[in-house]
């Protein structure tokens, strides 16, 4: 399976780049990961909404310009589906049982995901009804889907 994860934002923080750096070399044993970084728009402090809306239109066509037509999206959301571990290991492996061989996380810049990538999604996915920092959240999600790998098969680390 290929999974790709679509951010907006690059990493600047050494630990961050160490922790991501590990999970894509451990995922290297189960999938063909890619990381397609893009640069965010700058968004100073005091945005209006219609500023706000534009940012992330912007952001989100970018987004969508690196999506293929056959690939299952996951939009990571807020108000997205909140799956135990295991849960995303039997939705990833089951998106594999079905055919999709390609599955594409996405996560957006600091104030969120334009309506439309949120449209595009195939599924929405949360982590938290709390907010985490972009940047935290592409080693959050390796590390989930690590986890998911290593669930379906049979092997321990899930405790």
């Amino acid at each position: 399976m290929r999974i790709s994860i679509i951010c907006i934002g690059k990493i600047k923080e050494k630990y961050l780049k160490l922790g991501i750096d590990e999970f894509k070399k451990r995922l290297s044993k189960y999938c063909k990961l890619e990381i397609i970084e893009m640069d965010d728009e700058k968004a100073p402090e005091n945005l209006s909404d219609k500023e706000m809306l534009m940012i992330k239109d912007k952001e989100g066509k970018k987004i969508l310009s690196k999506i293929k037509d056959n690939s299952f999206v996951m939009a990571l959301a807020i108000d997205g589906k909140n799956l135990s571990s295991e849960e995303l290991a039997h939705k990833i492996n089951d998106l594999g049982v079905r055919g999709n061989s390609h599955v594409v996380f996405i996560i957006g810049g600091s104030l969120g995901l334009s309506d439309e990538v949120l449209n595009r999604a195939n599924y929405k996915l949360s982590f938290s009804k709390m907010t985490f920092p972009h940047q935290l959240m592409r080693l959050i999600l390796l590390e989930q889907v690590y986890r998911a790998y290593r669930i379906n098969s049979g092997e321990p680390y899930h405790k």
